[in-house]
Formats: structure tokens, C-alpha cells, sequence
């Protein structure tokens, strides 16, 4: 009987993504066949702890009960909009983001996803005032549709599909003096993340977020932040921009925002930007799958969890235990490891050289723990597990993180000194 994996990996190389499949097994990924809390089961029935989290997807772990709970209830009324009539659970969902986003925020646009998300706030910055230019930050992701990608802060994502959505400026992530020369009376809006997830989690510099409103609102520009990662209490607050009282234009949402059951994504905009844009034709944007019921009711109960347990105050408290540990193997491998860096249970690892994350990643891997690196700097291992994780089981990634390390070591200085081919 032929192997499951096997199967699977051929399916993938011929009707899938041969690349993908290729680089999945060199890394010694299995089948995932189910998961539960904290943990990721392959085909044979090993248990992985889960630090990667879906890239932020899984902040309440996998298959939260109450989540799971709302989701089976949804199907067994009305998952999926008509359209035509009114919504309860998107009215409710909207009214819930308006009381807990930053002041200002009053409406909410559903999507399915992040990328979705920004499309609509690049539309809605654009026509709110009718300029061509975005300015967006070197490092920065924003997803990979065409809008989206466009402003997305690496060559590497853009190139391949020039020309793109033209009027994109990049300047470097936390530098003032460029954001505010390169922001003029033609910007629509400027775009940023608080913390810059695939461009290797970088946090925001103290005061930067507050100044970069300042100098968008100065020229009559919008400031778009986009929290689809840092979102749902990842950084030790319900939303980064917290931290230092930011008030957004515009915000985006997703990846938790669903509970890691359903896919949901969020504009969330001010009542000013919501009347120029959507007051004369409130189709002008419109979604046939966002805002369906499914998503909707899963996102509420999301939103219930996250107050209900604390987790962003777990999201603090298990971050702070994490880039510890983080730290002391840096200082143990100093020779390797670069920097720890980051903020709540969303930390990056930056190493010294190319390719050593990669190892690292697979090493981890072969002791039952999940991590990897990020996209749009392939240096830096990310750690975003779960906001519900454990002392102990911060302890244990830790742990695999600094053997997997040291194995890594090992490896290269036998490669260096000959010992092998």
C-alpha cells in the first residue's frame, strides 16, 4: 500500500506546486491530519507543538470549542449571506469592532482575508480624495493580489508582475525625516505596519506610529494601519496601536479574527471616510462572501475568547518568558544568532548568515516543534504560537529552539572543517 505522505507529495509536485513540494520535504514537513489546543497531529500520530501559529491565524489554538461551537450552530441555520435581507451577526460583528478598535473607527467592510482587506482600504484611501500616490515602507507585507503586493516592501514579490498599481513609494521602516519628505499633497495615504511581520519583526520605534498620523494628516492624507497580524492581542494588547494611543484612518484586519476556524477579514474606517466613499453609492464596494454568517458568528465568539481568557494579557506575560529563553540561547550562540527581538508572542529571531534558519527550522522540527522563517527576510526564524500557550510549553520550545541551534552549529563547523562532504 503506497505511504499517505508519499501520495500526498506527488499530488502536490504534479497538480499543486512542484517548487512548494520540494522545499516541504527537504524540510521534513508530514501530513497534518488533524490538531487540537497547542498541537499539530501528522499522519503517523505525532504531536508538534505549534509556534508558528498560522503565520498569526491560531491565536486561540486549533479548533477552539467555542469557536468550533458558533460555527456548528451557523451551519445548521445560515452560513452564507443572501444579500438581500439584513445580516444580524455582521451588524453585531461591526458594532463589536467600533467598541473595541481605536477611537474613531465606527465602520466596519467584510472580506475573507488580509490581502482583501488592504485592496479595500487602498480603493477606499483613493477615492476619499482622489490622489494617485501611496507611501509604504521598505520590509513592509501587505499581501500578494495586485494591490496589495504593490505596495508590499520587497522587489523580490513586486517585480515579477510590474507594472503594478503605479503611485507606490517605499521609504524605510521607522525613518521620519523620509516618511515625511516622500508624503505630499498627491498622497492618498500612508500605509504601515506596526509590526513589520514577514519583513522580519521589526516593532515600530517609539512615537513613530503617532508621528506618521501627523504627517499623513498634515497634507489631508489617511493613515492606513494594518494590524492583520499584530490584531486580536498578539502583541499584549487587543490591537498594537494600543500601545501608544495611535488613532488610524483606517484599519485592516484578519488572519485571528476568525478564531482559526473560518477565514474573516476587516476594514474598519471613520464615519468621514465611510461617507465620502460609500455615501453616494453604498455599492461602490461590495463582497459576495464577506460578512457571511459563519464568518461572522465565529468572529463574535473570537472576539469572546480573547476578552473572556486574557489573552492579551497572556500574550504579554508568556512573550516576555519566551524572549528570555530566546535571548540566553542568543547569548549562547552569539556567533550565530544576530538578535532577538519583538513584542508580546510575536518575536523573530535574526540570525547571522544566509541559510543557518532553514536548518534550524528542520532541526526544531525533528523535535516536535513548528516554526519558520519569515518572508520577507528568510534570516529570522518567527515564534507567534498561540496566545493560550503554557510556561511549560514556552519552556519546551525553547528548549528545541537552542538544540536545534547547537545542532545546527555543530553541523557547519564540520562542513568548515572538511568533516563533511
Amino acid at each position: 500500500m503506497n505511504d499517505p505522505l508519499d501520495v500526498v507529495t506527488d499530488l502536490y509536485a504534479q497538480y499543486v506546486n512542484p517548487g512548494l513540494a520540494r522545499l516541504m520535504s527537504f524540510a521534513g514537513f508530514g501530513l497534518e491530519s488533524r490538531a487540537e489546543g497547542m498541537y499539530v497531529y501528522d499522519q503517523e500520530g505525532n504531536a508538534y507543538l505549534d509556534c508558528l501559529g498560522g503565520y498569526g491565524v491560531f491565536a486561540l489554538g486549533h479548533r477552539h470549542p467555542k469557536v468550533v461551537e458558533a460555527a456548528k450552530a451557523a451551519l445548521d441555520s445560515m452560513p452564507l449571506s443572501s444579500k438581500v435581507f439584513f445580516n444580524e451577526k455582521m451588524a453585531r460583528l461591526a458594532e463589536r469592532l467600533a467598541s473595541i478598535t481605536p477611537d474613531g473607527l465606527q465602520y466596519s467592510f467584510f472580506v475573507n482575508s488580509g490581502t482583501e482587506a488592504v485592496e479595500a482600504a487602498l480603493k477606499f484611501a483613493r477615492h476619499y480624495r482622489g490622489r494617485p500616490v501611496f507611501v509604504a515602507t521598505e520590509g513592509g507585507y501587505h499581501g500578494k493580489t495586485f494591490g496589495s503586493v504593490s505596495v508590499t516592501g520587497r522587489e523580490k514579490y513586486r517585480t515579477p508582475f510590474e507594472p503594478l498599481l503605479p503611485g507606490a513609494l517605499f521609504v524605510p521602516f521607522g525613518d521620519l525625516d523620509a516618511l515625511n519628505q516622500a508624503v505630499s499633497e498627491q498622497t492618498a495615504a500612508v500605509i504601515v505596519e506596526p509590526v513589520q511581520g514577514e519583513g522580519g519583526i521589526h516593532v515600530a520605534p517609539p512615537g513613530y506610529l503617532n508621528a506618521a498620523a501627523e504627517i499623513a494628516h498634515k497634507v489631508g492624507a489617511l493613515l492606513i494601519l494594518d494590524e492583520v497580524q499584530t490584531g486580536m492581542g498578539r502583541t499584549g494588547k487587543m490591537f498594537a496601536a494600543e500601545h501608544e494611543g495611535v488613532q488610524p484612518d483606517l484599519m485592516t484586519l484578519a488572519k485571528a479574527l476568525g478564531g482559526g476556524v473560518v477565514p474573516v477579514g476587516a476594514l474598519v474606517g471613520t464615519a468621514e471616510v465611510w461617507e465620502q466613499v460609500l455615501g453616494e453609492n453604498p455599492l461602490l464596494h461590495t463582497s459576495t462572501f464577506g460578512g457571511g454568517q459563519l464568518a461572522c458568528a465565529c468572529a463574535l465568539a473570537t472576539l469572546d475568547v480573547v476578552e473572556e481568557e486574557g489573552l492579551p494579557q497572556r500574550a504579554a506575560e508568556r512573550g516576555q518568558l519566551m524572549k528570555q529563553g530566546l535571548q540566553q540561547v542568543k547569548d549562547a550562540q552569539a556567533d550565530l544568532i544576530a538578535e532577538v527581538r519583538g513584542i508580546g508572542l510575536m518575536l523573530g529571531v535574526e540570525f547571522a548568515m544566509d541559510e543557518v534558519a532553514e536548518l534550524v527550522i528542520a532541526h526544531m522540527l525533528k523535535r516536535g516543534v513548528i516554526a519558520a522563517y519569515t518572508l520577507n527576510n528568510p534570516r529570522v526564524i518567527r515564534f507567534e504560537p498561540p496566545l493560550i500557550i503554557t510556561e511549560q510549553e514556552v519552556d519546551r520550545a525553547v528548549n528545541a529552539f537552542g538544540e536545534a541551534v547547537e545542532e545546527t552549529a555543530g553541523l557547519l563547523q564540520a562542513i568548515e572543517s572538511g568533516g563533511v562532504n
